[in-house]
């Protein structure tokens, strides 16, 4: 059993923390968005599994949010790079970032994220060889084989698309904020923990998001495994609140924290599945989820 019954579950101020953390200590400066933004380097979440899945109850994340989430880090597990391929899994907000003026900036055509984005970098990783190796499906086979192993890692990052320089072009439009992931295996108890680190996290927005895509991945790999996802860890090196989200977060932080829900598999849907990128959005239930209301915060492009 993953999860604790949800009267025995402990409700988790750590989100509400950390917001409130970057506005007290936070250092403020101007960055490429074009407003400034409050910023804290070097902040951490962890989440024991059991008491509950770490969907923040501070707004209601449910329903299409959760399912865009979702849809978005499964078409990356599928090698998803352009806004067509993304719209296919269920992902529509990618279009403000993939205009044809902005795509124009890389050498890219409209709709197109960049040779360096998750996809690409997770399914089609460049070799010296000059071959394109797939990380995702050597992963999950050096998991299930070598689970013993303490280099289960998977990197977005592919340095001669992400930099740019007066030698180098960059060849993606937003480079890759998060999904460096390292799976920790515990074989002698059939256990994982997943620690995911995130480069650039905009805390009011994006960080909810990853959050649910990252732990969603724990509950995958579970079932192809068969082993207990026993611990969601998620560090930020940038974690940051734009100046447009400032009264925003400052509602959030009036809102207490609630018990985490219940978020599971339909085991029936998914009982022949043997490879993660054969999952979808409509796999995955909520229970027992009461949230605070909705919140619509901006974001900058």
């Amino acid at each position: 059993m993953l999860y604790k019954p949800t009267s025995e579950r402990v409700p988790d101020s750590q989100y509400q923390d950390l917001l409130r953390k970057i506005l007290v200590e936070g250092r403020s400066s101007g960055v490429i968005q074009g407003e400034d933004a409050i910023r804290i380097v070097g902040l951490q979440l962890k989440y024991d599994m059991s008491n509950g899945f770490p969907l923040i109850t501070e707004r209601d994340m449910s329903g299409p949010f959760f399912k865009a989430a979702l849809g978005e880090h499964i078409a990356f597990l599928n090698g998803a790079r352009t806004q067509v391929e993304l719209e296919k899994f269920g992902c529509k907000f990618w279009s403000r970032w993939v205009t044809k003026e902005k795509c124009e900036v890389f050498g890219l055509p409209e709709g197109d994220l960049g040779p360096g984005s998750y996809g690409a970098a997770w399914a089609s990783f460049p070799t010296a060889e000059g071959e394109a190796f797939n990380q995702i499906t050597h992963l999950m086979k050096q998991i299930k084989e070598k689970p013993f192993l303490r280099t289960h890692i998977l990197t977005p990052w592919i340095p001669q698309y992400t930099l740019q320089h007066s030698e180098l072009s960059r060849k993606v439009v937003v480079a890759p904020c998060h999904g460096w992931v390292h799976v920790i295996t515990y074989p002698e108890q059939k256990e994982f923990a997943i620690h995911h680190f995130q480069r650039s996290g905009d805390m009011p927005v994006g960080v909810p998001f990853n959050i649910i895509q990252y732990a969603a991945f724990g509950l995958m790999l579970s079932h192809l495994i068969g082993w207990k996802f026993v611990e969601y860890v998620h560090t930020f090196s940038d974690g940051h609140i734009y100046e447009s989200q400032i009264e925003h977060v400052k509602e959030l932080l009036q809102r207490e924290a609630r018990r985490f829900p219940t978020v599971r598999l339909d085991e029936q849907a998914v009982a022949g599945i043997t490879d993660i990128r054969d999952f979808r959005p409509e796999h995955f239930i909520i229970e027992d989820y009461v949230p605070h209301p909705k919140m619509l915060i901006p974001t900058p492009v």
